[in-house]
């Protein structure tokens, strides 16, 4: 990998992690259209580490609290019952479904899941369905009214982004949709159900890389470690703009821009401009 390759794949995954329009399927796509083929899972669990301490740092005080009173209600059975320490077992809760899921499917993920094919239809189909939910969802409930099955619902939802094309924000967002919760009451717990998952797989990535592991890739460190710095930078600032869009914007020209993009992938495959695989 290039630094020009680093420094464009960098942005891009900065620009689209939290937006709900798929870093994976961007990461793929661009990857592909500039000639420079398929970045590989690899490349985007790692640079994922970059977006995800954007996370940390935008909502460290809220982090901090989940974190403590977690800690504190592991010995004593009174604080479980505080909202912090329930979001701090509910972020466990929904971590699950994602972990077992990229576990079973590692194989698939890292191969037949990112052909641009796969990844056109998952942009269309999903947008249609983040399209209904934004259209029924009642938007009333926030996060205080999180229950351990709302939990679950989220986890798997964020387990089909397993698929690029899904998008992870994307997936969660509209289940929090469908569960009525509020846009930017989905969006927080989304980005903060993100964390523990986005930062195993990528320290996974760099453990295998390292190791030269059965899922181990090739990977250029440095153009890595410089898109990975970009990506912090920059998912930083969409985090902070999302959230206040999310305040009276609604997901319409997300799901419009995943319906052009995704027909547009299958058209220039079917013409032969891109290559599936």
């Amino acid at each position: 990998m290039s630094w020009i390759e680093a420094v464009v794949l960098g942005l891009v995954q900065g620009l689209t992690e939290f937006l709900p329009i798929s870093s994976s399927a961007h990461l793929r796509v661009v990857g592909e259209a500039f000639g420079w083929g398929d970045p590989g899972a690899a490349f985007t669990a790692i640079t994922q580490i970059g977006t995800e301490a954007a996370v940390l740092l935008y909502f460290r005080r809220d982090i901090g609290r989940i974190i403590t009173a977690w800690v504190r209600s592991l010995g004593d059975r009174a604080v479980r019952g505080d909202p912090d320490a329930r979001m701090g077992w509910l972020i466990i809760i929904g971590t699950l479904p994602i972990g077992i899921l990229g576990l079973l499917f590692q194989d698939r993920i890292e191969t037949t899941f990112r052909d641009l094919r796969i990844v056109a239809i998952a942009l269309v189909a999903f947008s249609l369905v983040l399209y209904w939910a934004d259209r029924v969802g009642r938007k009333k409930r926030e996060l205080d009214q999180l229950t351990v099955g709302h939990g679950i619902a989220f986890g798997f939802a964020q387990a089909m982004a397993l698929v690029p094309g899904v998008s992870r924000s994307g997936g969660t967002i509209t289940m929090g949709l469908f569960l009525g919760y509020s846009r930017a009451a989905a969006a927080r717990y989304s980005f903060l159900l993100a964390v523990p998952a986005v930062l195993a797989s990528g320290f996974f990535q760099v453990y295998e890389a390292l190791t030269g592991g059965v899922a181990g890739e090739s990977v250029a460190w440095g153009p890595t470690v410089l898109a990975t710095v970009l990506a912090f930078g920059v998912g930083l600032v969409v985090i902070a703009w999302l959230l206040r869009y999310l305040d009276r914007g609604s997901f319409t020209p997300f799901v419009v821009y995943r319906v052009v993009l995704g027909l547009l992938i299958l058209a220039l495959v079917g013409a032969g401009v891109l290559a599936p695989q």
